[in-house]
């Protein structure tokens, strides 16, 4: 059985209770899984009008990890539909990208994948707040009317674990040209080889969603098809979705700050990111060369 442990626990106001943000990047830095565990009541969170203090205990898979400056750590839901607890899905299918920061300031983006007609007009957006949840505090919206409206926010859930599996051994890190830098190409050969798992580490994915002087940053997400060109000696991964937002210290959505789609990596440094525009649903690939590390379990 995969190990668990919470290297961070926040309580309720988002003070550092257990752990360390630090401890939690040098997880991340070495690849880990991340879920975080929360505490809500029912009738704070779920449903305002519902008289129901139960109490809801809540672990979530965080599929995408953000290393931001080598120090700030972040994740993404990148496979959430919308629930509508305890009983159906929500109304609109559409995808859920939570994004929780290492100091339990969290965020959503939400495209919609029903094809309902959608407002083309981007932007701040002005504030909601949500009647009967006095522990929602909205900081800003974007894009409301669109078809992938986004929003920050902080709620104060009863407490916060960052628990992480970290199990992942680095087996090969090159440049963007592929030159090795550390690990060899014959060691990610032969565990792939074994079935072991695979993740890899991109970095510089999201700069063009940004600009100069935006801090250095690491995505990391699982890869789930993988190939080796024998005689070229060219190992090649197909990534789980990847949602790409801008490289900030809080990460945060806002209007053409963030999208999503696939990733394939290669060892010669040569990655293609399949683009979903989450406003249109259109798709278009982009080749980029970026350093990458990759390992594998």
């Amino acid at each position: 059985m995969t190990a668990w442990n919470c290297v961070l626990e926040l309580a309720s106001d988002r003070a550092v209770t257990k752990g360390s943000p630090e401890a939690l990047a040098d997880a991340i830095r070495r690849g880990a899984d991340l879920r975080v565990y929360t505490e809500f009541r029912h009738g704070e969170h779920i449903d305002p009008s519902s008289p129901s203090r139960e109490l809801i205990r809540e672990v979530a898979e965080f599929g995408v990890t953000y290393l931001i400056d080598d120090r700030w750590t972040a994740g993404v839901m990148s496979l959430r539909q919308p629930i509508e607890l305890p009983h159906r899905f929500g109304p609109r299918p559409s995808m859920s990208f939570f994004l929780y920061n290492q100091d339990g300031r969290q965020a959503i983006a939400r495209p919609f994948l029903d094809g309902n007609p959608a407002s083309t007009t981007r932007g701040q957006s002005p504030v909601e707040p949500i009647a009967g949840m006095p522990k929602y505090h909205a900081l800003d919206q974007w894009d409301a009317g669109t078809n992938a409206p986004s929003q920050n926010f902080i709620y104060d859930f009863d407490v916060f674990r960052y628990c992480v599996s970290d199990s992942w051994r680095e087996v090969l890190s090159h440049d963007a040209a592929g030159v090795v830098q550390g690990g060899s190409l014959e060691a990610l050969v032969d565990a792939f080889s074994q079935g072991c798992e695979v993740k890899v580490a991109i970095r510089g994915l999201c700069h063009e969603l940004g600009a100069a002087g935006d801090p250095d940053h690491e995505v990391i997400v699982q890869i789930g098809s993988t190939y080796f060109y024998t005689e070229q000696r060219l190992f090649i991964g197909g990534t789980h979705p990847v949602v790409r937002i801008r490289p900030a210290i809080p990460i945060k959505y806002a209007t053409d700050a963030w999208d999503f789609g696939w990733v394939m990596a290669r060892t010669d440094g040569q990655v293609v990111f399949r683009r979903c525009d989450p406003h249109t649903l259109r798709f278009d690939d982009r080749t980029l060369h970026c350093a990458l590390r990759w390992f594998v379990r």
